[in-house]
């Protein structure tokens, strides 16, 4: 057992970690300064971080990682009991393999059939698809109404769901606060006051057994690159691997996000990126084969089951997300219009997501 004065590591696998165990409220400003310039300066060089000693405990974790199994171990008829709506603008429920196509698009390009042609691109089919989900949010965002299981189906699911929701944003709205500092806000609550923890999500994922020839191959993958939309992403994830970011130093090349035992994986989303003028990084990163050879069985070299967890933070929708005034200067003039958070998530949406007019054809 190593000495309790060993100093902690500072990077795993090349993705830097952030200790913040000694973040409290009654925190002295110089040690919260200190936690907030590493969280910064792991977010403008990488863009992700993992953090540790955060506020969700090992055994809350693990509960989550429980009902997530239950969730998915159901029989197909029973999740369908709680689909996710037709279309792009409402996020919630289940999601089942095929329906969702992500990618790297921003949504802006100037293609209307850019949509269409994503959606061309062929997905997995069973016995091996490539991923299913389940979307969760606030019950009082009512621009995004749940769509639960019913009570008997899986009794408890929604009680505990909802409570682990609202556990995420609390632990969110310090990473929020440590941002701040980080690139230099005197105003701590800069971005918390952008956000109410409705409007964010919470996704089950569940990727399912599929033979690593076929990812080794490249005709098929469990989820391919994208950058998420919003303010941060914070990801908790199984002992699975297969995580994998984009190599900072090497474009085009991506590095392992080896899983870290309770660790959040926390990377920053496009919205971020824009609001700070590209100050901070948001990442491209995928899912596709685990790293360890003890990970598939079988004479196909099935792939081990993945769950992971990650919880999407995002701001009020009308609020007007537009350049912060310490990231302009003569050297960095703003680099992108205002937009709503509203304008922004139904345009990336509508890339991942077919319409339901669309689906009727």
């Amino acid at each position: 057992m190593g000495s309790m004065n060993q100093k902690a590591p500072t990077e795993h696998g090349g993705i830097p970690i952030v200790d913040f165990a000694s973040w409290t409220i009654c925190s002295p400003p110089e040690e919260k300064q200190r936690i907030a310039s590493q969280l910064a300066q792991a977010c403008q060089s990488v863009g992700f971080v993992y953090i540790v000693n955060h506020r969700i405990p090992h055994e809350r974790l693990q509960e989550a990682f429980h009902w997530s199994k239950k969730l998915f171990d159901l029989e197909q008829e029973q999740k369908m009991l709680a689909p996710h709506p037709p279309g792009h603008v409402v996020h919630r429920g289940y999601s089942w393999p095929g329906l969702e196509k992500v990618s790297n698009s921003m949504g802006d390009e100037d293609d209307p059939d850019l949509a269409t042609k994503l959606r061309q691109v062929s997905d997995l089919k069973p016995p091996h698809p490539h991923k299913e989900s389940y979307e969760i949010g606030s019950d009082d965002y009512k621009e995004q109404p749940n769509v639960w299981l019913p009570e008997h189906v899986l009794p408890g699911f929604r009680n505990f769901m909802t409570s682990f929701y609202w556990h995420s944003w609390e632990n969110a709205k310090m990473i929020l606060q440590a941002m701040a500092i980080g690139i230099g806000l005197e105003d701590e609550d800069y971005f918390l006051r952008y956000h109410s923890g409705h409007e964010n999500q919470l996704r089950l994922l569940h990727y399912p057994s599929v033979p690593a020839a076929s990812l080794e191959e490249g005709s098929m993958a469990r989820m391919d690159a994208h950058s998420d939309w919003g303010s941060i992403t914070m990801l908790f994830q199984d002992n699975c691997g297969g995580l994998q970011i984009g190599d900072p130093n090497k474009p085009g090349q991506f590095i392992d996000a080896k899983p870290l035992q309770d660790a959040i994986v926390l990377n920053i989303g496009d919205l971020l990126q824009r609001w700070s003028n590209d100050t901070l990084k948001s990442s491209l990163h995928r899912v596709t084969l685990p790293p360890g050879q003890d990970r598939f069985t079988g004479d196909e070299r099935l792939t081990q089951e993945r769950y992971s967890i990650p919880y999407f933070v995002g701001p009020i929708g009308a609020s007007v997300i537009e350049t912060i005034p310490n990231c302009i200067d003569e050297r960095h003039p703003p680099k992108y219009e205002p937009v709503t958070w509203d304008e922004y998530r139904l345009m990336r949406g509508s890339m991942q997501y077919v319409s339901p007019e669309a689906a009727a054809t």
